[in-house]
């Protein structure tokens, strides 16, 4: 007795603190109904103790076994459940542990003193030699190398990284000496961002949790009545008979499976994700992928690489053509946009560099606008020019498009001065999650800003036969709202800005193309290695963790049955 007591009382505190705060905001679930089971255990084991051998003539079934299986393997499974939570925490905690001690810091001058890590501020330059770790997030400013980021983003091949490329810290310098813009350190670093965002996901609940909770507290209720008609209806056979029936009623209650398996199996599926480059941010994600039917996919940098090159720059009679080149850099020099980034890079090599454009402001889902020496120029597109009525040679711009260009235009005063084709490339990984989507029998669908002839291009080559373009971000955002309305469960694919509305309005939101952009609240799920079928590693990953649940579901309604 002095065993079983000591058992119960420090052994099963957790479960009897929990059972109390249930009881107290009058919901019981899992910690009650287990404190139940092994409270009549150890109450049942007592009077055993004392009827076996102070009460003569009786013998009553000894419960301490049962109490200490009880407890021993409910302890067990949460000390396991607590090892699979902290399991991505510490697997991101030992990628910080690659950190320098220190780094070498480059002044005004040029001169490099060594400083710890932590004194280093965003804006600092940064040297860092062959073979050393990255000491912060940044951006190369000089140099170029082969950087290791597999204990990071599990990305096995080297990435080659080279000036305006962004590093993670705690990533490997493969070779060569590369110079260093810090842009995050402590909080907003890559790794802080990732550690906080899986130490979120463990903590909530997912909806497999909350029904595992739901079943437990009813069959709470359902246990203390079955045991209370056990016990009356043996009653005549005595007391010890009857007492026996009702303990064995609540023991047999206790929910093994439900309160350890369930939050192991989401924990577990949580951390491999995280070692493997997916970060589910929301856990209710992997149960809501069993009934996705359609996949909608923006096409800019995620089933296209992203990186356009200017293919042709053609001006209308009486423009030149430099000039028409250096107007459009000029209005786009300050955009991070892709498409701007193309034609600030060719005109730097074709003029050289190129004055910045005054008053420059963005059109969401035009293009831009902005003053070039006292006057007003606009970069729009052909839906812009249509919807306006402005003349343009369609023929030419159509011809582009349908080599999967996007063709934008140089207007002033809306005449059209001339416009630019840009190409981009479809990502080595499009194809194998396509074929992967429609073999699962999901229908995979693209929509895109760009304009419906390059669309039709790309969803060709895919083999996309539902596709949209020239979509606002609105737009896409309805697109998601006309599919549910169907009946259908969608997943919206998008690079977790431009398409925030739409990822947030999807059954599940994933980010591709975030890099180490990890804060994006949109997302349900974030890819880091921006690779399109590991969209298809996240579905394959959330049906084996549902299929363990149904299995636990099941045994456990088994074993009470």
């Amino acid at each position: 007795m002095i065993f079983d007591t000591a058992l119960y009382f420090y052994g099963g505190a957790p479960f009897l603190k929990g059972a109390k705060a249930e009881l107290q905001s009058k919901e019981p679930a899992m910690m009650t109904l287990i404190a139940l089971g092994i409270s009549v255990s150890f109450f049942y084991s007592i009077y055993a103790f004392i009827a076996n051998n102070f009460l003569h003539g009786n013998h009553v079934m000894d419960f301490s076994f049962e109490l200490a299986t009880l407890i021993l393997i409910m302890l067990l499974g949460h000390w396991i459940e607590m090892n699979a939570v902290m399991g991505a925490g510490n697997a991101l905690e030992k990628m910080a542990a690659l950190l320098p001690k220190t780094a070498h810091l480059v002044d005004t001058d040029g001169q490099t003193s060594d400083v710890p890590v932590s004194q280093l501020l965003v804006s600092q330059l940064v040297k860092v030699n062959a073979g050393e770790s990255m000491p912060a997030d940044g951006e190369i400013t000089e140099g170029s190398t082969a950087v290791n980021e597999s204990l990071i983003t599990g990305e096995s091949e080297l990435v080659t990284k080279t000036v305006g490329d962004k590093v993670i810290g705690g990533s490997t310098n493969n070779n060569g000496t590369i110079m260093v813009k810090v842009t995050g350190t402590g909080d907003s670093s890559y790794l802080s961002q990732v550690m906080n965002m899986v130490s979120s996901a463990q903590k909530a609940k997912s909806s497999a949790e909350t029904k595992a909770d739901t079943v437990a507290k009813y069959l709470f209720y359902a246990a203390t009545t079955i045991g209370l008609i056990a016990f009356f209806a043996w009653l005549p056979e005595g007391l010890p008979v009857a007492l026996n029936r009702l303990v064995t009623v609540l023991v047999i209650a206790c929910p093994h499976a439900l309160g350890v398996a369930i939050p192991l199996v989401v924990a577990r599926s949580t951390s491999i994700g995280a070692q493997n480059g997916l970060l589910i941010r929301n856990r209710q994600a992997i149960e809501a992928s069993q009934k996705i039917t359609h996949v909608l996919l923006d096409k800019t940098g995620t089933l296209t690489e992203g990186q356009f090159k200017v293919n042709a720059v053609v001006p209308v009679d009486g423009v030149d053509k430099n000039d028409l080149l250096s107007k459009l850099a000029s209005l786009e020099s300050n955009s991070n946009h892709p498409l701007a980034q193309a034609i600030v890079t060719y005109a730097k090599d074709e003029l050289g560099e190129v004055d910045p454009a005054s008053d420059a402001e963005n059109i969401p889902g035009v293009g831009i606008t902005g003053n070039i020496n006292g006057e007003l120029f606009t970069i729009v597109n052909a839906k812009y020019l249509r919807k306006h009525n402005i003349h343009f040679d369609e023929a030419s711009a159509n011809e582009w498009a349908t080599k999967g260009n996007s063709v934008s235009f140089l207007i002033k005063q809306d005449k059209v001065l001339g416009m630019v084709a840009e190409g981009d490339t479809i990502k080595s990984g499009a194809q194998k999650l396509i074929t992967g989507l429609k073999q699962r029998g999901i229908t995979p669908v693209m929509l895109t800003g760009d304009n419906p002839q390059a669309a039709a291009h790309v969803a060709e080559i895919l083999g996309i036969t539902e596709f949209s373009g020239g979509l606002l971000p609105e737009d896409k955002q309805a697109k998601v709202a006309e599919y549910q309305s169907k009946g259908h469960h969608v997943i919206m694919v998008g690079d977790g800005v431009n398409d925030a509305p739409s990822l947030a309005a999807a059954e599940i939101g994933i980010a591709i193309g975030a890099g180490t952009d990890v804060a994006i609240d949109s997302a349900d799920v974030i890819l880091v290695k921006s690779e399109p079928s590991d969209i298809l590693r996240f579905l394959d990953l959330a049906k084996i963790t549902n299929r363990k649940m149904v299995q636990i579901f099941g045994g456990e309604l088994a074993i009470i049955l």
